[in-house]
């Protein structure tokens, strides 16, 4: 009874101190496609990333309920910073959608107005306001909304009247600042932080160096796809701590319970802070501040053996490393010559195969559908040449020369034409690590690729159309992977299916790498429209620097040289997070996510008639 009790006064009091509107809240995820579009088109960063920000303790005087209800302590702060966009994960701060969905577009239009180094700790409240009254001059149909903002977010505010004097200051200047953007240079001193302004964006905190992070002699790095992910998708900030010795004068070098009393013995078990099995997810969400240190030691959660490279005995065979690449540094914004080291592979002991017989009805489907596609004779009626006579053009001419009529002599033959598909196509399969996650109780995102070229082999086979297959993974830039599963000249054979059948899961994913050597081979070929179909399952990775901006950049570089060199670029993605990153890479009519990848089969060779019909 205490216990139910104590559960109804709990949400008693919460509701009653929340100044929330739940019923009408507007979420980031459903707005994410938005956001990119907008914030591209109101000309910001087009490499920035729309993420969901963390809450903080904000520090500001809450009121006397929701100081016992305990609520309010902390909001998620509208950030910036050179390579991410973060918003709310979560606004429901007005009882109307439409205002909760319009606070969100108000914030990507000050995030597209401000600098990427504007919001500094010292001048972030004038930089707010400067790109307020700019967004309000380049874009006026703004500013009948952005109005509306103001007057909802000020009636949400505390009132100055019931503040100490210099809060009361603080108030009244940013009450001001949001009223006339640019008539405050800087909030007057208070002894506690004002109430979060939804209106503005805050300094974006302060970025933890992955390459400090990690210890130099390391020789196991986190896995691709080992990553874990929290069930809430709760953000949560992350503080810089020393390694702590294990060493504390107040524990005891033994276990007290260990000690044996000659008065009672009870054999218990021990309870589950002792337990050897403990689940650092688990652990991880009933955290809000995760600190990060520096070791030196391994631990289990990041050892993965599948990293290492094999023996030569058992890797597959080299038929040419070696091939030097260059990689995009965005920050310097240049073209470093020669930083990838490539390496052409054949998978070892592949031997041929038949199709699977899961895939036997698809694939006669397909091959019936695709023959339609292939190129065929036709006769061509009147020509002034050709093998054979034209009898009906032989008849008209004698019939007009009967009748008196003008007799046309440039015809009378029937001339064979055989029209061809002047075009190729090139495949290119993401082969690493996080390929080996499950899709279903049986099938991993690796079987659904060994499919979907199964598949394609058998389509493109019934059109005669050329295509290669090849996959790409990499460890680090001196050793990228590039599979060779099938040449142009190769037919598509029991043999080409052996070697799908042996492709495994390893590695990263340095993308931009294998972009520009799968460019190299279609330079080579002569066909007027040259397709390059990617297929992946994430963002651009490695366990070096390749990774966040820095992988996006250098992708986006390799496929405008792509373009450059008249192949057209296209991705097929089950990454649900895809929409934030890929119109930045391919444009916004390039690529398409699969929500479901077991769609993958399927929709690729559909996709490849779409793509080659025009």
């Amino acid at each position: 009874m205490e216990e139910f009790i104590g559960g109804l006064w709990h949400r008693f009091i919460t509701r009653a101190a929340t100044r929330s509107y739940p019923q009408a809240a507007v979420r980031l995820v459903d707005m994410e496609r938005t956001a990119g579009i907008l914030f591209r088109a109101l000309g910001g960063d087009p490499g920035l990333r729309v993420a969901p920000a963390a809450e903080t303790e904000h520090g500001a005087r809450r009121g006397w309920l929701a100081r016992i209800a305990h609520v309010g302590e902390k909001a998620a702060h509208a950030a910036r910073d050179d390579e991410t966009l973060r918003l709310p994960a979560e606004i429901a701060l007005f009882p109307e959608c439409s205002q909760n969905r319009d606070l969100y577009l108000w914030l990507i239009a000050q995030g597209a107005a401000l600098p990427a180094d504007g919001l500094a700790a010292d001048n972030w409240i004038a930089a707010n306001q400067a790109a307020s009254a700019a967004t309000l001059m380049a874009f006026p149909g703004f500013a009948s909304r952005y109005q509306r903002l103001v007057e909802a977010v000020v009636a949400e505010r505390p009132d100055p009247r019931k503040l100490p004097a210099d809060e009361a200051a603080a108030e009244r200047a940013i009450r001001q600042a949001l009223a006339e953007p640019g008539s405050v240079a800087a909030l007057p001193a208070a002894k506690r932080p004002p109430a979060p302004v939804a209106l503005w964006l805050y300094p974006a905190p302060v970025a933890i160096d992955r390459r400090q992070s990690e210890p130099p002699a390391t020789p196991a790095e986190r896995p691709e796809g080992g990553k874990t992910q929290d069930a809430t998708d709760r953000r949560r900030q992350a503080q810089r701590e020393d390694m702590p010795d294990g060493k504390n004068g107040l524990n005891l070098p033994f276990r007290a319970e260990s000690l044996l009393s000659f008065a009672e013995y009870v054999k218990v078990n021990r309870g589950q802070d002792d337990d050897a099995s403990d689940d650092p997810a688990r652990a991880a969400a009933d955290m809000d501040r995760i600190s990060v240190a520096q070791d030196t030691r391994d631990t289990a959660s990041k050892l993965r053996f599948d990293l290492d490279l094999p023996s030569a005995a058992h890797d597959d065979i080299p038929l040419q490393s070696g091939i030097l690449l260059p990689e995009w540094d965005w920050k310097k914004q240049q073209l470093k010559r020669d930083m990838c080291s490539l390496t052409l592979l054949d998978p070892r002991n592949a031997a041929p195969c038949e199709l699977p017989a899961h895939l036997l009805r698809p694939a006669r489907r397909l091959r019936h559908q695709f023959e339609a596609l292939t190129p065929a004779r036709r006769w061509l009626k009147n020509q002034p040449e050709g093998p054979e006579l034209d009898i009906d053009a032989c008849v008209r001419a004698f019939a007009d020369r009967r009748t008196g009529h003008a007799v046309d002599s440039t015809g009378g033959y029937l001339a064979c034409e055989r029209r061809e598909r002047d075009l190729c196509c090139l495949v290119l399969a993401d082969l690493s690590l996080s390929t080996d996650t499950w899709v279903s109780d049986e099938q991993r995102v690796i079987d659904v690729i060994r499919d979907s070229l199964w598949l394609f082999s058998e389509a493109l086979g019934a059109t005669g159309d050329p295509f290669g297959l090849y996959g790409f993974s990499s460890r680090k830039r001196d050793h990228i992977r590039f599979h060779r599963i099938k040449d142009f000249d190769e037919p598509a054979d029991a043999r080409i299916r052996g070697r799908i059948g042996a492709l495994k899961p390893g590695f990263y994913t340095r993308i931009g790498a294998g972009i520009r050597y799968a460019t190299q081979i279609l330079a080579k070929r002569p066909e007027s429209l040259k397709l390059l179909l990617i297929l992946s399952d994430g963002k651009p990775n490695d366990v070096d620097h390749y990774e966040g901006r820095y992988g996006i950049e250098d992708t986006r570089m390799s496929l405008n040289a792509a373009r450059q060199e008249g192949v057209r670029p296209f991705c097929v993605t089950i990454d649900k997070e895809g929409q934030g990153y890929l119109p930045h890479l391919f444009g916004p009519a390039g690529y398409t996510i699969l929500r479901k990848p077991s769609e993958l089969p399927a929709r690729l060779p559909l996709l490849y008639a779409q793509l080659t019909s025009a």
